[in-house]
């Protein structure tokens, strides 16, 4: 199924994919989002999308755990034809991205558009001591985010960065050893790109190497001193901390221009989202 989730006083919309479906890891995104207010479609991962859903006019695409193999012949091209002409792409991580498990992008032509280069290997990596989020520079993504208390994810796709392509977040894998009776903390030798961007044409690009939802989201779902329960267009809740939802809001806005149709998009806790229905 297809659904829009549309915000009334912004047309241009966010198309994402991926995440299985809006009762199960789809709803962490799609809770973020309708919080915040941003208008979009979404397909689920069992489902192909039409090419007249492709063809709409949107800010970004978001490609979240989704197989290759639903896109159908000829619909990879129509998004690289819309990131040259200014729409946004962000890969996020999962078993089913980049690489993974199977194989699914690291032969098609997004490998032109994505600022990363992926593996031609299984490139998913699992620690479950955690991997701590460290920023490189200094973006709009991350503005006003704690990065003094940063957060720790469970998983991740590793891949490398395109030279052109700015890396602004690292990983760093935690090494906790007991020791004679007691616990040390340290790095791993390893860092892993987390968070790169680029751009494409006219369009900019992103690859998040970890996932938006369990397992691989670790603790950095519960980021944030607060708490935000969201309830979901089809039913049931999703509960989310403050500073994932505004790393994610501000990744889709940096995403899309960070404006649509003159207007700034909307804060985290701007919400006016109304369920329509299916797109046909």
């Amino acid at each position: 199924m297809w659904y829009t989730y549309p915000c009334f006083h912004i047309t241009v919309m966010y198309l994402y994919f991926g995440d299985d479906d809006i009762t199960r890891a789809a709803a962490y995104l799609c809770g973020i989002m309708t919080h915040a207010g941003l208008p979009f479609a979404r397909v689920d991962s069992t489902q192909s999308p039409p090419d007249t859903l492709l063809q709409t006019p949107c800010a970004a695409f978001v490609l979240s755990d989704y197989p290759r193999e639903r896109f159908q012949p000829g619909q990879l091209e129509i998004i690289r034809y819309a990131v040259m002409n200014g729409t946004g792409l962000l890969m996020i991580g999962g078993w089913e991205s980049y690489h993974g498990l199977l194989g699914e992008y690291h032969e098609t032509i997004l490998t032109d558009v994505l600022p990363v280069t992926m593996q031609n290997v299984d490139d998913r990596r699992n620690y479950p001591q955690g991997v701590l989020l460290s920023p490189v520079q200094s973006h709009p993504i991350f503005e006003g985010l704690p990065w003094d208390k940063p957060p720790l994810v469970a998983g991740l796709n590793e891949f490398t960065a395109k030279p052109n392509a700015k890396v602004l977040l690292n990983g760093l894998p935690l090494s906790i050893r007991a020791n004679e009776g007691r616990m040390e903390f340290g790095f791993d030798e390893k860092t892993y790109p987390m968070l790169v961007v680029g751009e494409y044409g006219r369009g900019r690009t992103a690859a998040l190497a970890t996932d938006v939802a369990p397992h691989w989201v670790g603790g950095f779902v519960d980021w944030g001193k607060r708490r935000i329960t969201q309830d979901l267009p089809h039913g049931g809740f999703v509960e989310i901390g403050t500073d994932y939802a505004k790393f994610f809001v501000q990744l889709l806005h940096w995403m899309g221009g960070t404006v649509a149709n003159g207007e700034k998009l909307p804060l985290v806790g701007q919400s006016d989202n109304k369920l329509l229905g299916e797109i046909p």
